[in-house]
């Protein structure tokens, strides 16, 4: 990594810490997942400031922001867009929706019905969406950062494998601690912090990051370790469906970004340790004894990571 992109990658990290109180962990991946030219899914429980991260973020690059409250009566042609005639030509126009923007704010993503959902799939895939046969490009950096409550809350929709296996990580933010908590109820005290949040680097800096992550060096007895993590998920008993390819795709790319935020051009088995879990475990699919025995799909992968030898 150049000067310049070290110092960028540390002024975004700051700028995002200064905001979400006692989650450095949290904001790297965040941060991760942009530069490796992901989408990211955040499940939690209301009030724990997955909306304040995806703001910030937004805030932080320069970029343009648009939120969408999923609802179940929400419709694709609300998010992507519509054609609109005009009688003043007798034509129809495409007139553009919500996705077209840098960061989209996906919000209870799993409070709308799977067709609404699914209307992200090919946004999320090819930074681009189908109209009437006809194709627009999205905006660059794209990021969707969904957000769903627990699945257990009532009103909510599973989200299809299709598209779970279209976000690069899972993130959990959990509680604050209490001197987090502290700091939080003291910094809202009389105005909100996003308030003052200033930009600390542009949209065409993502995307030259996001070029640098592609050079970072995979060496190749990583590529085989992270080959045979993918693979043991599809022999697991306990698993009815393991990872996909674009999932081995994501490690690979979500590794080097990884390496790359930390100021290395090589890729090593901690990285790909370090994001296994986030990377890999809202992908797969459990097997019904194993899923209401109350095994949880995060210990299913630590359990697999343990086991599948690194290379030294």
């Amino acid at each position: 990594m150049d000067h310049d992109g070290k110092e960028q990658i540390e002024r975004l990290k700051s700028n995002l810490s200064s905001i979400i109180s006692g989650k450095s962990d949290a904001v790297e991946l965040l941060i991760i997942a942009l530069c490796s030219g992901g989408n990211v899914l955040m499940e939690d429980v209301p009030g724990v400031g997955k909306t304040t991260m995806a703001k910030a973020l937004a805030l932080s690059i320069d970029g343009s922001f648009h939120r969408i409250q999923f609802t179940p009566d929400l419709l694709p042609y609300d998010i992507i867009g519509s054609p609109v005639y005009n009688p003043k030509d007798g034509n129809f126009h495409f007139r553009k929706g919500p996705i077209f923007t840098n960061i989209l704010l996906a919000d209870e993503i799993n409070r709308a019905s799977p067709r609404t959902q699914s209307a992200l799939l090919e946004a999320m895939n090819e930074g681009q969406v189908t109209v009437e046969a006809e194709s627009y490009q999205l905006a660059r950096p794209f990021l969707v950062i969904a957000t769903e409550n627990p699945i257990e809350y009532h009103g909510t929709y599973p989200l299809p494998e299709a598209q779970l296996d279209r976000f690069s990580m899972q993130i959990i933010l959990g509680y604050p601690d209490e001197k987090s908590e502290m700091e939080i109820l003291y910094s809202r005290k009389e105005q909100d912090p996003i308030s003052l949040l200033k930009p600390v680097i542009n949209c065409a800096q993502i995307c030259k990051l996001q070029e640098d992550v592609k050079k970072v060096e995979i060496e190749k007895s990583i590529a085989s370790y992270m080959v045979r993590l993918i693979r043991t998920t599809r022999k697991d008993p306990r698993i009815r469906l393991g990872a996909s390819p674009r999932a081995l795709l994501t490690i690979s790319r979500c590794s080097q970004a990884r390496a790359f935020v930390n100021g290395r051009d090589y890729v090593l088995p901690d990285d790909v340790k370090a994001l296994a879990v986030t990377t890999l475990a809202h992908r797969i699919v459990l097997e019904n004894k194993a899923q209401y025995s109350g095994i949880k799909k995060q210990s299913v992968i630590q359990e697999i990571l343990n086991s599948t030898e690194a290379p030294v």
